[in-house]
């Protein structure tokens, strides 16, 4: 498959990305650069950084609008949107696990950060900027500090479900605060969702007819080129579109005048040491863990997104590193807090990126493009760049996948919509902590309930396996003795008390059989709670002269039965490899009277049990069986027992296990 980059020029093959992916073949004891860095820079070629050049090239043309647009979402003045995109940018390259994510600014964490600091201070104010950056060191030093104690394992449990309500949340408010900008009503139209819709209601017949008219000119000509040109850098001509509509408004003068960027103070971000009053170090602590939990779900979730369409393995302690420094630096390189982009990542894929170095070229393009070209910067519109908000805004709602999850589970798409309506109505980070939560607790809800299935036969063929005879009507009558159960799930402090109340019912029930026979090897995991369980059941079991066994149990089961001594109260010899010798050896414990009246007999060692036939006139169930019924067999002493399929005259090969 042949991908094309915007510029025509340009095209590769997925199959040279394949072929530059990081593989298992890596040297024992590579060099310090591939240890440093990775193992990337030995694979370097002319090749390589001719097409990493050539990448960079789109990805420093893309940055530019979107580095503006995300720096005026997040309160800040338009360069520290482009600052943020050379330094973190590079350093994340360097030091990160991927070879084709591009960080910096991002509409969440922008978006985020503005509504966590607007309380503290006014959005573009000197104090505003100092805790801006304060917030982005912070959140470096606690991302370096969940790689060193590699602790990168846990962004799995912020669920996918939890960042597509985060995401839609935050496309809601992108949405609501460009159309401000839209509107020419800027800052007076205030700073929170709901105070921006009155605002507008309110003062609808006030709006900026120049404004408007370059917010959509710029919207319409983005989404025609997308639909048109796809490939093309749609945002960038947009906006160049809106900026000359802008220029042309602006010879007009009065009420037709509409706002700009400005100009653009510096080609290079400045060194500069944040500085904030230590009394709001313990909030800001607060703020930088919620957007460290923001920022480290976004990176890690686009680099396996990435890697999947790569091919490449990605190690996510590495990736939290490289991620950590580049906020650690960045904050003192006049950069807020970044992560992992989307929309310069799969670009700079498919633009035939090969190693991080694209990434890097980028940035010092940028830097390059910043000097010659900043004057022209400032003539940027900024109603121009809520048209390409309201296009960010609708490409992050994604209703298809929206639909698509209302489809497949109601449940996760239950967190998603709370974790949108929390985005929407109270803090970010509380939204976020918000979802991550739903998700867990619906997750011990589901393993609090592990599945307890009463298995059976519904044929006496020779060939026959177990199946699940919970509420079947063509399953064969049980043996009024032996209750065959299978466990699936864990066992778990959560889920103790509702196995146990199964238990109880399955041991006290009318006609309950005395003895269990537990086929435990979907049985994943025991704690100590469940160990009691097993250990209690097993002593109602005998106290009322029956008996438990189990098939198959996992080794950590079996472990953990070892140190709690409940190996030796119940008998190794109660513990059985195979239902074929299980079932053999409780058949010899079973009470021989009660077999002789049974008219179940449904396992292969009834046909060596005496039988009692039915009195004449006298109705037999349709699964009565008596021994006479079959073709005759070996003796009882060569036979063994035949169930789930099992044959005896080809061992243990060919059994089936369900």
């Amino acid at each position: 498959m042949i991908l094309r980059c915007p510029n025509r020029f340009f095209s590769f093959s997925l199959c040279s990305v394949r072929r530059h992916a990081v593989t298992d073949r890596s040297p024992a004891h590579p060099p310090l650069l591939a240890r440093l860095f990775g193992p990337w820079v030995q694979e370097l070629s002319p090749a390589s950084l001719r097409a990493d050049l050539l990448a960079a090239l789109l990805g420093a043309v893309l940055v530019l609008p979107q580095g503006i647009a995300f720096a005026t979402l997040a309160g800040l003045p338009p360069q520290y949107g482009l600052y943020t995109a050379i330094v973190p940018c590079a350093v994340a390259a360097l030091f990160g696990s991927s070879r084709h994510v591009v960080s910096g600014p991002t509409n969440a964490n922008s978006l985020a950060l503005f509504a966590m600091l607007t309380p503290l201070a006014l959005a573009g104010s000197p104090a505003y900027i100092e805790l801006a950056l304060a917030v982005t060191v912070l959140v470096g030093l606690m991302q370096t500090t969940v790689a060193l104690l590699r602790l990168g394992s846990i962004a799995n449990f912020i669920s996918p479900a939890a960042l597509l309500g985060f995401t839609g949340g935050a496309a809601a408010l992108i949405g609501v605060h460009a159309l401000k900008d839209l509107a020419g009503f800027g800052r007076a139209a205030g700073t929170s969702a709901p105070a921006v819709l009155q605002y507008l209601a309110t003062h609808i017949q006030a709006v900026h007819p120049g404004a408007l008219m370059v917010g959509l000119l710029t919207l319409v000509v983005a989404l025609g080129l997308r639909r048109l040109r796809p490939r093309w850098p749609v945002m960038l001509i947009g906006l160049a579109a809106g900026t000359l509509l802008a220029v042309l408004l602006k010879q007009q003068g009065g009420r037709w005048r509409v706002a700009s960027v400005g100009a653009v103070p510096s080609a290079w971000p400045p060194f500069h040491v944040p500085r904030v009053d230590l009394d709001a170090l313990p909030e800001l602590l607060g703020l930088a863990f919620a957007l460290t939990i923001v920022a480290l779900g976004q990176s890690i979730s686009i680099a396996k997104a990435v890697a999947a369409r790569s091919g490449q393995r990605l190690d996510a302690n590495r990736e939290f590193l490289g991620q950590g420094l580049s906020n650690l630096v960045g904050g003192f390189f006049s950069s807020y807090v970044s992560c992992g982009s989307l929309n310069r990542s799969l670009p700079n894929l498919e633009a035939g990126a090969r190693t991080p170095l694209a990434a890097l070229f980028s940035a010092a393009l940028l830097v390059a493009l910043l000097a010659v070209a900043a004057p022209l910067l400032g003539l940027i519109p900024l109603a121009g760049i809520a048209g390409l908000l309201l296009l960010i805004a609708w490409n992050l709602l994604d209703l298809p996948r929206w639909h698509r999850l209302a489809r497949t589970d109601r449940t996760e798409f239950g967190i998603a919509a709370a974790t949108l309506v929390a985005t929407v109505t109270i803090r970010l980070e509380t939204a976020i902590l918000l979802g991550t939560i739903l998700s867990l607790v619906c997750y011990l809800w589901r393993t609090s309930r592990p599945a307890m299935r009463t298995m059976g036969f519904d044929t006496m063929a020779e060939e026959r396996p177990f199946v699940v005879v919970d509420d079947r009507a063509d399953a064969l009558p049980e043996c009024p003795q032996l209750k065959l159960l299978r466990m699936e799930g864990s066992v778990y402090f959560g889920a103790a008390q509702h196995v146990a109340d199964r238990l109880h019912a399955l041991r006290t029930g009318p006609q309950a059989p005395p003895h269990l026979l537990v086929m435990s090897k979907s049985m994943n995991f025991i704690d100590v709670a469940g160990a009691e369980v097993w250990e209690t059941e097993l002593a109602k079991r005998r106290a009322a002269g029956g008996d438990l066994y189990f098939h198959r149990p996992r080794p950590p089961v079996v472990e953990m039965w070892e140190r709690s001594g409940f190996i030796e109260t119940l008998g190794r010899d109660h513990i059985f490899p195979d239902k074929r010798s299980a079932i053999a050896g409780i058949f010899e414990q079973l009470d021989p009277r009660v077999c002789a009246a049974c008219r179940a007999r449904v396992f292969w060692e009834c046909d060596r049990a005496p039988f009692e036939p039915a009195s004449p006139g006298e109705k037999k169930p349709p699964s009565a069986r008596p021994s006479g019924d079959l073709p005759p067999r070996e003796s009882a002493a060569s036979t063994p027992s035949l169930a789930d399929g099992e044959r005896a005259s080809g061992g243990e090969p060919g059994v089936r296990l369900d």
